[in-house]
């Protein structure tokens, strides 16, 4: 990503509809694998109680761009945020400057923490990193047993358009392209499913017109715009409507999407 990207992301991830149904998947997701503990991290700041800081879920951003999604999860969570180019981080600390964020590569540049982390995220990462697969073995194999790793990233290489362009994506995913990521390393497939699945005719038409033009339908040279107050809301309700089956489908209770804009899997470490 580039200045332009990174400007849209910082202008509209707190209010436009992808982005905040994204987090309502997550955060659903995140609920259902490592429910928060009764003890919040603001409320342990502002009393100092250091021990009920420790027994706080430990989440770690990989990839967290200009913080949104690390901020989030920091109402509920011990989060740390790692981005490893410096236009990023510098937003993201600016923007929030009550999170933790680092700037480096993960897994070496916060080993100890990554080393106890109970979660691992990947959020829109994969698709901006060459060589995908060495990538998520060296993750897993810093993962303590037992640890989760959510991963979601861009779907369907038919969606393929100036925007994948304009932030410098490697690929979209289909399924198996996917599984390839951990395959032959040791953990457990807990969800492997699409998401952005109801919007999902809406979004192919609008990538085939914009192949067809050679542009984006958006600022930067991407497709995000900001919809009137009123479409935002429903799009967003659309979006963040499918954590709910998403859910059911961890719990064993539902089928996978089988079609959408993103794919998501989640995995637990073995031992």
């Amino acid at each position: 990503m580039q200045t332009p990207q990174f400007d849209v992301h910082a202008a509209c991830e707190e209010h436009h509809w992808w982005f905040l149904g994204r987090r309502a998947i997550l955060d659903a997701l995140l609920h259902e694998l490592l429910p928060p503990s009764s003890v919040r991290d603001y409320d342990v700041k502002s009393r100092g109680d250091h021990v009920a800081l420790r027994e706080s879920r430990l989440l770690i951003d990989v990839g967290c761009g200009t913080g949104g999604v690390t901020a989030y999860l920091s109402r509920e969570y011990r989060v740390i945020g790692v981005e490893p180019t410096e236009d990023g981080f510098n937003r993201a600390r600016g923007r929030f400057p009550h999170c933790t964020f680092v700037h480096g590569y993960a897994p070496k540049d916060v080993a100890e923490d990554f080393a106890k982390a109970d979660g691992i995220l990947l959020i829109e990462v994969l698709e901006h990193i060459e060589n995908d697969v060495a990538f998520v073995h060296e993750l897993i194999e810093h993962m303590k047993p037992g640890a989760f790793l959510i991963m979601m990233a861009p779907a369907d290489m038919s969606l393929w358009s100036p925007h994948d362009v304009a932030f410098e994506h490697y690929r979209r995913y289909e399924p198996d392209t996917f599984r390839k990521l951990w395959t032959g390393t040791p953990v457990e497939e807990l969800l492997m499913s699409h998401c952005m699945s109801r919007l999902y005719p809406l979004a192919k038409v609008q990538r085939m017109i914009n192949r067809i033009k050679g542009s984006s339908s958006g600022e930067g040279g991407t497709d995000v715009t900001m919809p009137p107050a009123p479409i935002n809301a429903i799009l967003k309700t659309i979006y963040a409507g499918e954590a709910k089956r998403l859910v059911k489908v961890l719990q064993r209770k539902a089928k996978p999407y089988r079609k959408g804009v993103t794919t998501v899997a989640v995995l637990r470490k073995n031992g």
